[in-house]
């Protein structure tokens, strides 16, 4: 028998090789995983008084899209078009400048809902907060995206009432689910595709995508590998996910977060070919070189009832997607420049106003 012997240079090789990948894996873990301040612990503590107003707002919101209309989408054209118009309404209430970027498809008229807060020093400079209101197939759409919107219209409502330096668009996407997910009619890419024609310097951009499901259920959570390996297995956070060019703004909301809001986040930079890290309307920006990322409770990967017929309003854990959202109203506050105690405390809370 033959004994092979590995020679002192073999060694050196090896070692430089593992010396190499370690390097390789802490830098990946620092630059696309790992996120900035830490995330909170412990006990909910209870809703204030504005946080509960919040939440009946949000909860009459989602039970309008998701109860009242229910499935919205290319099958069910005239709820689709009766959900547009009723967002479009509620914007025109609260103050803000609204128009529609409408395309067509199959002989059919599809409109992006776009409202304006002009900036008051830079409005050359944009910011999209984004949420689609279609639903996917014979589902209501409850978590998948009634909440996303209901988020985005309390925030818009807040927004109406203050001065920014930057201008602020909310734009409710069409066309989000398939058969036009990632195809040239899907809403979002419509739009971003019109913004990049026209020259928008669009700064950042957040999508609100299937965020009110929370549980501490041990071992509710799931990822794909190998993010199961470095984030908790208790699906009861708020996510914030950008591909490795946006991990600037990925850092910069979720510290911004952390540093305003009592609630557990996580936050990752990613691939955008990892399954899932794409999946919403902040993927039709990076088709435009937009730094832009999800907001979402992570969607099928701790959701039990998406994409089905019981993804209904009763799902929604109310308490929680209220205290994002008050903290999400923080993070615009500082990515847009907003000065503080220009506004009574107690308007984002005002927001409570029907959307129909």
């Amino acid at each position: 028998m033959k004994i092979k012997i590995i020679t002192r240079g073999a060694v050196i090789r090896i070692a430089i090789l593992l010396t190499f990948l370690t390097a390789v894996l802490v830098w990946c873990y620092f630059a696309m995983l790992k996120s900035p301040g830490s995330s909170w612990s412990g006990p909910r503590e209870p809703l204030g008084a504005e946080e509960l107003l919040i939440r009946d707002s949000l909860q009459s919101h989602v039970e309008h899209f998701a109860g009242t209309i229910g499935e919205r989408n290319v099958l069910n054209y005239p709820k689709l078009t009766q959900c547009a118009g009723d967002i479009e309404k509620y914007f025109i209430l609260i103050g803000l400048d609204v128009r529609k970027v409408s395309f067509k498809s199959d002989n059919l008229s599809f409109d992006n809902i776009e409202a304006s807060k002009k900036g008051a020093t830079e409005p050359g400079s944009i910011i999209v907060i984004g949420a689609h209101y279609d639903s996917c197939g014979s589902t209501p759409g409850a978590n998948d995206n009634a909440t996303g919107v209901a988020c985005m219209l309390a925030l818009a409502k807040a927004a109406s009432k203050k001065t920014y330096d930057k201008t602020i668009r909310f734009v409710a996407f069409v066309n989000e689910e398939p058969p036009f997910f990632k195809g040239s009619q899907m809403g979002s890419l419509v739009y971003a595709r019109f913004c990049k024609e026209n020259k928008d310097n669009i700064t950042a951009m957040l999508s609100l995508e299937t965020m009110g499901y929370y549980t501490d259920e041990k071992n509710s959570q799931r990822y794909p590998f190998p993010f199961d390996k470095v984030y908790p297995s208790t699906g009861n956070f708020i996510g914030f996910v950008g591909n490795y060019e946006s991990r600037q703004l990925v850092r910069e909301v979720t510290t911004s977060f952390r540093r305003n809001c009592k609630f557990p986040s996580e936050s990752g930079a990613v691939p955008s070919s990892i399954a899932g890290a794409g999946w919403s309307d902040h993927w039709s920006f990076w088709q435009i070189g937009v730094p832009a990322l999800m907001v979402t409770d992570t969607a099928f990967f701790r959701y039990p009832y998406y994409h089905r017929k019981e993804d209904t309003p009763d799902k929604i854990n109310y308490d929680c997607l209220a205290r994002v959202t008050a903290g999400l109203d923080k993070v615009l506050d500082e990515l847009a420049g907003f000065t503080a105690n220009q506004t009574p405390k107690t308007e984002l809370a005002n927001s409570v106003a029907k959307v129909r």
